[in-house]
C-alpha cells in the first residue's frame, strides 16, 4: 500500500493547483452534535429518495415533502398509520414511491430510539469514532431502511460527518493499492478498508473525506 504522500502527489498531478478546493470539509463533531434532529431526518430522507433518481428532481420537490411529512418531525412521522402513508401516494407534489415512503416511517422510529438512548440522533452520530466509521454504516443499515450500499455514507457526508465513500473510483484505487481485491461488502473487507484509511489518516492528519476524494483522483488518467 502506497504512503499518503504518494497518493497526494499523484492526485496533485491530475488536478493541479485546484486540488485543495475540490476536497470536502467535514463539520466538527461539536457542531454536528448541536444540529436539530428534524434536519437530520430531512437529510436522511432526502438521501433515501435521491438513490437512483436525479438529485435535482428530488430537491425540487423537497418543500412539498416537508409539508407532507410534518416538517420532518421524527415523532410525528413515526406515528403515521398505514392509511396516512397510503394517502401520500395520491400526492402528486412528492415522489410517490411506496417502499421509500414506508422507509421514512421506519427511519423515524429508528431516530426516536437513538434519541432516547443518546439525547439526540445528532449527538449519537457526532460521538461515533471515525476510526470505525464502517461500524456506523452498519448500524444505519441494520436499524434503518434503504440505508445499505453507499446510502449510509452519503447521508453522513451530507450532514457533515467525516466519512469516506466507496464510489467506483475509490474502490478501484483501493484495489490498485492492494487493500482489497473486489468491492468490499463483507465485514472482513470493510475492516481492511477502514484500517487502510486509519493508517493514511494518522500519517497525513487529514479527515477521511479528504483521503477518499484524493484516492478517487488517482484513478482514470
Amino acid at each position: 500500500m502506497k504512503k499518503f504522500q504518494w497518493l497526494y502527489e499523484h492526485a496533485l498531478q491530475h488536478k493541479g493547483e485546484s486540488l485543495e478546493s475540490l476536497l470536502p470539509n467535514p463539520m466538527s463533531n461539536s457542531a454536528l452534535a448541536s444540529i436539530d434532529d428534524n434536519f437530520i431526518f430531512s437529510t436522511l430522507t432526502r438521501r433515501v429518495f435521491r438513490a437512483g433518481l436525479k438529485h435535482s428532481l428530488v430537491d425540487s420537490k423537497w418543500p412539498a415533502f416537508e409539508k407532507a411529512l410534518y416538517g420532518f418531525s421524527p415523532y410525528k412521522v413515526a406515528l403515521m398509520n398505514d392509511d396516512q402513508l397510503e394517502n401520500l401516494m395520491q400526492n402528486d407534489q412528492i415522489i410517490r414511491h411506496w417502499g421509500k415512503l414506508k422507509a421514512t416511517r421506519l427511519n423515524a422510529v429508528m431516530m426516536l430510539e437513538i434519541a432516547e438512548k443518546h439525547g439526540s440522533c445528532a449527538q449519537w452520530i457526532a460521538g461515533w469514532p471515525e476510526e470505525n466509521i464502517v461500524g456506523l454504516w452498519g448500524e444505519l443499515k441494520k436499524n434503518g431502511s434503504h440505508l445499505g450500499g453507499n446510502s449510509g455514507a452519503y447521508f453522513l457526508r451530507m450532514i457533515g460527518k467525516d466519512t469516506f465513500v466507496l464510489t467506483d473510483d475509490v474502490v478501484a484505487a483501493l484495489k490498485a493499492q492492494g487493500v482489497v481485491d473486489k468491492r468490499p461488502t463483507g465485514k472482513k473487507d470493510l475492516l481492511a478498508v477502514q484500517g487502510a484509511f486509519n493508517e493514511w489518516r494518522a500519517e497525513s492528519q487529514r479527515p477521511l473525506c479528504h483521503i477518499s476524494r484524493l484516492l478517487s483522483f488517482t484513478v482514470g488518467w
